[in-house]
């Protein structure tokens, strides 16, 4: 317990300055060694071995210029790639990207002003989003601004029929790299122009046939989904000028196989059942025993992700990377308790999850506070703050309730 002071306590005073953002990612708790990465840790590498006859020159990725995209010259040189290559050759088992990511900024910056070069609609899904192209070969997933910031989640809807958020994509972001997760991959607000970024240079036929000119003058669409796609629930700019969330991509599948895991958690999606860890206080001694979270650092990866959903309270993600929390912060007035059960049913948590929580408790390093300062930095709190004070003020009340749930559990953490 001592040590865990220490290690909370140290580099506090620093926290007293300008910036506490820059105070808190300086401290101990967010510069903790990691492994060194093997070969097999990466999701993606550059296959740098080639057969003897081959000429040095088929080490690059060349192509064409085809009309509208850039000229590529590709090399094993990282200088030479565009930064949506090098966070997608940046990810390991570990995170999605590194604390000291130099090429992070530049991948942000790339997502809020790059040229547009193509958008079509994503298939699949329940709400309306777009695959948005740019001339260097990056992809970005679009997801427009549905509702105000500071309008609340009907009381009355299911979970699974609540409208994404684009601030909420973006703020969940950033909370993750605040809590030292780097679990979702890096978000930019974006202004986009509905006609010209979108109407005019889309080659999806299904998605250009639902824009249409409202009354009040605004130009509008609502594609095809299987929630509030109509023209009840159409995405309209303001005449021209929409508000989205601007997602970076991973790899494709056929590029970097990957395996989807469905949280023990997860919630029933009935209007009438219940999951059955919502019936069996003792689920979590079923979850020990089950692959692949009886070994591993699987079944604290889960509460990691529990804590970061209960803080924006979203209660409905399932898998170990967050790449869906438009339903996150929509209700800043009720806390849903349990979106802890991992938490409370196994009580197990990483040393270095709970001393980033205690960290963030304190005045100097205040989450609240942190948040702020960190979202400042979003292209869009130039148009408005992405999160009210409401939501921000919620975000304290909430982790203080996650550490009561790990005081009562009275048990030894787990380490990393």
């Amino acid at each position: 317990a001592n040590k865990m002071s220490r290690l909370v306590s140290a580099g506090g005073a620093s926290a007293s300055g300008p910036s506490k953002l820059q105070a808190l990612f300086k401290h101990p708790l967010y510069n903790l060694p990691h492994p060194t990465p093997k070969e097999d840790d990466w999701l993606l590498r550059v296959k740098s071995k080639v057969k003897h006859e081959t000429k040095d020159s088929s080490l690059e990725w060349i192509s064409d210029s085809m009309e509208g995209y850039d000229e590529t010259r590709w090399t094993e040189n990282e200088d030479s790639h565009p930064p949506w290559l090098r966070f997608h050759l940046g990810i390991s088992r570990w995170e999605m990207y590194s604390a000291k990511e130099p090429s992070l900024a530049a991948l942000l910056e790339q997502l809020a002003t790059h040229h547009i070069r193509s958008a079509v609609q994503k298939p699949g899904g329940t709400q309306l989003k777009l695959v948005m192209s740019f001339p260097n070969y990056g992809q970005a997933l679009f997801k427009p601004m549905k509702q105000e910031r500071d309008e609340e989640t009907n009381p009355n809807l299911f979970y699974f029929s609540d409208f994404e958020r684009h601030n909420a994509e973006i703020a969940a972001f950033h909370l993750d790299r605040v809590l030292g997760f780097r679990r979702i991959p890096p978000v930019s607000g974006r202004l986009i122009n509905v006609t010209k970024e979108i109407k005019h240079i889309t080659t999806d036929r299904k998605l250009a046939r639902t824009f249409y000119t409202s009354p009040a003058g605004n130009v509008c669409f609502y594609g095809q989904c299987s929630y509030y796609c109509s023209t009840e629930h159409a995405v309209c700019g303001r005449p021209v000028f929409l508000e989205g969330s601007m997602a970076a991509m991973l790899p494709d599948l056929s590029l970097a196989p990957r395996r989807s895991w469905r949280s023990p958690w997860r919630r029933s999606y009935s209007r009438s059942k219940l999951a059955q860890w919502e019936k069996d206080p003792k689920f979590c001694d079923t979850v020990k025993k089950t692959t692949p979270y009886n070994k591993g650092t699987r079944l604290v990866d889960l509460t990691d992700m529990a804590i970061l959903d209960f803080l924006m309270k979203v209660g409905n993600d399932t898998f170990l990377l967050h790449l869906d929390n438009g339903r996150a912060f929509g209700r800043h007035s009720r806390d849903e308790p349990s979106i802890l059960a991992p938490l409370q049913q196994c009580c197990r948590i990483r040393r270095s999850t709970l001393l980033r929580l205690r960290l963030l408790s304190l005045p100097q390093f205040r989450l609240s506070d942190i948040m702020r300062e960190s979202l400042a930095q979003d292209p869009l709190t130039s148009v408005a703050p992405l999160l009210s004070e409401p939501h921000l003020s919620a975000l304290d009340r909430r982790l203080t309730t996650v550490l009561q749930t790990v005081k009562q559990c009275r048990r030894p953490t787990s380490r990393d």
